[in-house]
């Protein structure tokens, strides 16, 4: 904070392992604070790639980002599903769209969310995708007009639920001021140390961030 983004420097924080790639060894080993820790430091933008194609597009955007940037890495090897998509810092990408309800993902969720998209079809839910690999700098615009056309907004992430790209949907959503606030729900990790040991999938599953998790949200199931 004061040698880096004080001044506003051109320094790039590589992240690896965010989230819970590294719960296998245990809660001192998993990064699922660092959106919330870093999202109030002024200057910082933050990007959290979706695959590899997305983060090769972040590195190539780095080159020329004025200030500090966050990178987070998820473990490599996840499916790539960003190929066709455009990338820029700071700007939301319109993955699909949908007239009931809006999915909003950052990093490896847009994966859940592009296998939950069908199975929520067929329950009669035509739901659309805003996928924001920027945290920060945060696309106002774009989420304000995504929420506006639907019922339902959901956020996904492999984060805690306080501080994260939730909160800051819902901190924009209750201020923009819409005709009609749409129904809305995080999903994400609890707010809480993990007290248990397991894979990554296992702490995701246990905090209903999979595919089956998001298709009951975007229904209307549960709180």
């Amino acid at each position: 904070m004061v040698d880096v983004c004080l001044h506003d420097l051109p320094v790039r924080l590589l992240a690896t392992g965010g989230g819970a790639v590294y719960a296998p060894l245990g809660p001192t080993h998993m990064a699922i604070e660092d959106l919330g820790i870093l999202r109030p430091v002024p200057n910082l933008a933050i990007v959290v790639p979706a695959d590899a194609v997305e983060m090769a597009r972040a590195m190539e955007a780095s080159l020329a980002w004025p200030g500090p940037l966050y990178i987070r890495f998820a473990k490599g090897g996840d499916a790539v599903v960003t190929e066709p998509l455009p990338f820029a810092i700071g700007r939301a990408i319109r993955v699909r769209e949908g007239s009931d309800a809006l999915v909003v993902t950052t990093g490896t969720t847009l994966q859940i969310a592009l296998a939950a998209l069908p199975l929520a079809a067929a329950r009669g839910v035509q739901a659309g995708i805003l996928h924001l690999p920027t945290i920060k700098p945060f696309d106002a615009a774009a989420v304000v007009a995504a929420a506006r056309a639907v019922k339902r907004v959901v956020t996904i992430e492999e984060h805690v639920r306080t501080g994260g790209m939730g909160s800051a949907v819902a901190e924009l959503l209750a201020e923009a001021g819409l005709e009609r606030m749409p129904a809305f729900r995080r999903l994400a990790l609890p707010d809480a140390f993990p007290h248990t040991y397991g894979s990554q999938a296992n702490h995701l599953a246990a905090a209903g961030v999979t595919v089956e998790g998001l298709v009951a949200a975007l229904a209307g199931d549960g709180p």
